[in-house]
């Protein structure tokens, strides 16, 4: 009879996570990187007993707010590429609620995250119980349940032996290159404390190693095929060319091939600024140079990205005769719009297209030239007093006196955009706009998440931050998270008034500014400027106010020098200063009646550019 150990199933969990390991390029880590977690009833009692014993395995860092430690977390992952993770722990009720956007913020970007959120009573005996949801016909229906929406692992522990295979179960999936994302357990409070004669082999030390699948000899032979058909071909590197660890081979890919490089937003840092075949970002926030050789390629080879409206242009970025070879590791993305699909692992799928096809000279020499033009625009967007202070002259100051090696992390808002077709990569896999969910509130959080995986491997650098008014007031806490840990963040608060973005958007609609900027919100009838320096003190940071973008590269080298968080507040012009080139098209809903002149010209003018938009063939 095989050994057995007595425990909870509180304890059960955190053993099996605490002995779970992966190797890393030769380095053994442990695969849980800790937790976030925010004590209640629904989970103080068992899983904090049982996680009080690990603490040097798995630390646990004290959340502020549990949306941000979901953005922690995923910020965590993506640093780490996928390979380690961090859990979530909150209590049943509103504290788990509150995990929802960081659940679908993950699912959207494909990231690892476990969540251990608690759950009411099994047993029903005390029910109802202190903020439980009652569903009169559906008594097991509850809050719980709203996660499998948002989660690709969903399961419920209503025994202590489900954790034999519930465990197993979640973290295979969050490790699988095509099914990776969110993992949601929840735990019914009786339950957690329920105990179960274990099997001791499971909680003997584990490896794990990462899937590398093979593409189908096939799917290789027919992209090949067109590939030495085409004429004008290009590649658009997207996030899951870092995931796989491909960044070489698709750069020696296209060295050997000579075939122009466009990025994706979350493919941003696949190569670097100055390689002669890196043509930028394509897209709604792209480049011009990205976006004509996109519009004129005859073949799209798309190597790990999962075709976002924000990448095609809504689908109106490329010729509606080119055709698209989908190269992923997932056979949904690998096979949008008609796309031929190579199935597979990118850093495999690319070392098996092998042929000694050759891009014409004058394709490559077209899309250089391109390229040419867009860095000379964006030198002349980013320059320092040229315009009202902008997010762009911000990029750009920061851009040059930053190290290779810091960490760019911005999301949502006007922000992404900026970043995208301004930052100038200096090192591979140094940014993180998170734009798979859009999410306000992300920055800062997902600073902090970023900045302790960072500080695991290059302690030596920084994480910077860009971050709108409008988020810093949605989310912020974490600059007090990021005190306490004393994992320092260099945070650039760009302020213009409100949620300028939305605002442009509303204003290029045709519509009047109205409920964004604080100046155009009717009910705000006593104007108060937010003192942000006052306040990021007020939570321990190093912070001061700057008047232009020269100041803020001095107040960059304070920040630099400090050994704390710093804040660093400038305001930006809400109108003037944006990036105003390389935006393909990109479908937003307009009144199709109005009585209002201006929007239904607007709606006009934007529906005349349809007929540029592919129908999926």
């Amino acid at each position: 009879m095989s050994e057995t150990v007595t425990l909870t199933t509180a304890q059960a969990i955190v053993r099996y996570l605490a002995n779970q390991y992966i190797e890393i390029d030769g380095v053994e880590h442990r695969l849980c990187g800790g937790g976030f977690g925010i004590f209640g009833h629904g989970n103080v009692t068992c899983l904090g007993e049982a996680l009080y014993d690990h603490q040097s395995e798995l630390p646990l860092y004290r959340g502020q707010n549990e949306q941000s430690m979901g953005f922690a977390a995923a910020a965590y992952a993506k640093y780490w590429l996928r390979r380690r993770f961090m859990f979530c722990t909150a209590s049943a009720g509103p504290g788990t609620a509150n995990l929802l956007t960081a659940a679908a913020l993950a699912h959207a970007n494909r990231l690892p995250m476990l969540m251990l959120c608690g759950d009411a009573f099994l047993t029903r005996l005390p029910d109802p119980v202190l903020q439980q949801l009652e569903h009169f016909g559906n008594p097991a229906l509850g809050l719980n349940d709203g996660f499998k929406a948002v989660s690709r692992f969903w399961d419920r522990i209503t025994h202590p032996a489900q954790v034999i295979q519930s465990l197993p179960a979640a973290i295979n999936t969050m490790l699988d290159p095509a099914d990776c994302g969110p993992a949601f357990i929840a735990l019914p409070q009786d339950v957690q404390g329920w105990t179960y004669d274990y099997p001791v082999a499971l909680f003997e030390k584990r490896t794990h190693h990462i899937r590398r699948q093979a593409p189908d000899v096939t799917e290789v032979a027919k992209a090949i095929e067109m590939i030495e058909a085409a004429e004008r071909p290009i590649l658009i590197a997207g996030g899951g060319v870092q995931y796989s660890g491909a960044v070489a081979e698709l750069t020696a890919f296209a060295e050997k091939h000579a075939i122009p490089v466009v990025e994706t937003i979350a493919g941003r840092a696949n190569m670097l600024d100055t390689h002669p075949l890196n043509i930028g970002p394509i897209g709604v926030t792209g480049s011009d140079s990205a976006n004509a050789v996109a519009e004129a390629a005859d073949l799209v080879i798309a190597v790990g990205t999962r075709l976002q409206d924000f990448t095609t242009g809504s689908w109106t970025a490329f010729a509606k005769d080119a055709k698209f070879i989908g190269v992923n590791v997932g056979r949904h993305d690998a096979m949008k719009h008609l796309s031929h699909p190579v199935v597979g692992d990118a850093k495999l799928a690319l070392d098996a297209l092998k042929t000694d096809y050759r891009t014409p000279a004058s394709w490559t020499a077209f899309a250089q030239d391109e390229r040419k033009k867009w860095q000379a625009y964006v030198a002349d967007n980013t320059t320092q007093g040229n315009r009202p202070n902008s997010y762009a002259q911000a990029i750009g100051t920061v851009n040059k006196l930053c190290d290779p090696r810091d960490r760019v992390v911005a999301a949502a808002g006007g922000l992404p955009a900026e970043v995208t077709a301004n930052w100038r990569t200096l090192d591979i896999g140094t940014v993180d706009v998170e734009f798979g969910f859009s999410c306000m509130g992300y920055e800062i959080a997902g600073g902090w998440g970023a900045r302790i995986a960072q500080s695991e491997q290059e302690s030596d650098k920084d994480t910077l931050v860009f971050c709108g008014d409008g988020s810093y007031l949605l989310m912020n806490s974490d600059l007090y998270s990021s005190v306490l840990t004393q994992k320092k963040l260099i945070v650039f608060v760009l302020d213009n008034g409100g949620f300028a973005v939305i605002n442009k958007l509303q204003n290029n609609t045709g519509n009047e500014s109205f409920n964004n900027l604080f100046a155009d919100t009717p009910t705000a009838t006593h104007q108060v400027g937010v003192d942000f320096e006052a306040h990021a003190a007020a939570m321990g940071c190093h912070a001061e106010t700057v008047s232009n973008s020269a100041e803020l590269g001095e107040a960059f080298t304070r920040a630099k020098a400090a050994d704390k968080t710093s804040v660093i507040v400038m305001k930006v012009d809400a109108y003037e200063g944006w990036t105003t080139e390389g935006h393909t098209w990109w479908e937003v809903g307009t009144p199709h009646v109005t009585d209002n002149p201006k929007v239904e010209a607007a709606h006009k003018d934007w529906e005349a550019t349809r007929d540029k938009q592919r129908r999926g063939v």
